[in-house]
């Protein structure tokens, strides 16, 4: 690390603007993704525990209460405002028989989860453009570094100084080596993450799709009518 701050020190002010830039790039990755892990563990968690309950209960699927903001609660608390919803109403058309769900009925259900899965994967996947954006600008920050240094080294050398006794070529060449090193430590951690993390919330939709059409399922077993010709 003492080499990297005494390449910063050495640097001019725009090679110090560089490595300002990829420092707070650094910090900002690196956050995001702490953020992200610890979001995703903890939804995945709350998730299983209330998959395990519905599971628990599948035989009063509509009489569960949970007031929980992890996408499984949510998936079940839009199945059950629909699905009795959906009840009442059939109710009040056939008053005096016993209420069941049509196959549209189904269907209606069945849709209204499809788009409240992508809403939740949405927000989920929200904000992963700052880890792709990361690993595709901080090898970039690195090569103008580079391009820089080297730019004040030729600079200083076409004004006639030595190499060996002048501290400014010197500061030229350690922006040049050391921004490019910075630049591929944080580039290649963010493409690291960023492909973990988008797998993890394709498993995790996929889990979510999993979920639904158990509730789904589950509801139809129980509150269908069987056409009997």
């Amino acid at each position: 690390m003492g080499n990297f701050f005494q390449a910063f020190a050495a640097a001019d002010f725009f090679g110090k603007l560089i490595f300002f830039a990829l420092f707070v790039l650094s910090c900002g990755s690196w956050v995001f993704i702490l953020q992200k892990f610890w979001m995703l563990k903890n939804l995945r968690l709350s998730a299983r525990r209330f998959k395990k309950m519905a599971e628990m209960h599948k035989d009063r699927i509509l009489n569960l209460n949970s007031h929980s903001k992890n996408p499984f609660s949510i998936l079940y608390n839009t199945l059950k405002d629909h699905a009795l919803m959906v009840l009442d109403k059939n109710h009040f058309h056939y008053q005096g028989e016993e209420t069941y769900l049509s196959g549209l009925d189904i269907k209606f259900l069945e849709s209204h989860l499809h788009t409240l899965i992508t809403k939740q994967r949405g927000r989920i996947e929200k904000n992963l453009f700052i880890l792709s954006t990361t690993k595709t600008l901080a090898p970039f920050l690195g090569l103008l570094g580079t391009v820089w240094g080297i730019l004040v080294s030729f600079g200083e050398l076409q004004a006639g100084h030595s190499v060996t006794s002048n501290t400014v070529i010197l500061g030229g060449l350690s922006t040049a080596l050391t921004t490019t090193v910075l630049g591929l430590l944080i580039a290649i951690p963010a493409l690291i993450a960023h492909s973990y993390l988008k797998n993890l919330c394709k498993n995790f939709t996929l889990e979510m799709v999993e979920f639904s059409h158990f509730l789904l399922s589950t509801v139809e077993l129980q509150y269908r009518k069987v056409d009997v010709s």
